[in-house]
């Protein structure tokens, strides 16, 4: 865990940070992952409404980008989530 040391000198809310390590964790090779929300609060024991509010947090402090992904009916699927460069510092 030592690439992300800088993610606890960041002020964050401990809700962001708790996200942010299920999102690396669960990261491709391409830095990005697609949980879906009810699965990333059963998985973390948190509501709907705090991951919401984490994923904000982290987007904010530019650690995580957020595509909204659609299947080919028009219906929304889970989101896609971008683990920043600089975030990682491997860019």
């Amino acid at each position: 865990m030592g690439n992300l040391n800088f993610l606890y000198q960041l002020d964050l809310p401990h809700r962001a940070k708790l996200v942010y390590l299920y999102l690396y964790e669960r990261r491709g090779k391409d830095n990005t992952a697609w949980p879906g929300l009810n699965t990333i609060a059963s998985d973390l024991s948190l509501s709907r409404s705090t991951v919401k509010r984490a994923i904000h947090d982290l987007e904010n402090a530019g650690l995580v980008k957020k595509e909204l992904r659609y299947r080919q009916n028009g219906s929304a699927t889970s989101n896609l989530y971008i683990l920043t460069c600089e975030s990682l510092q491997t860019c």
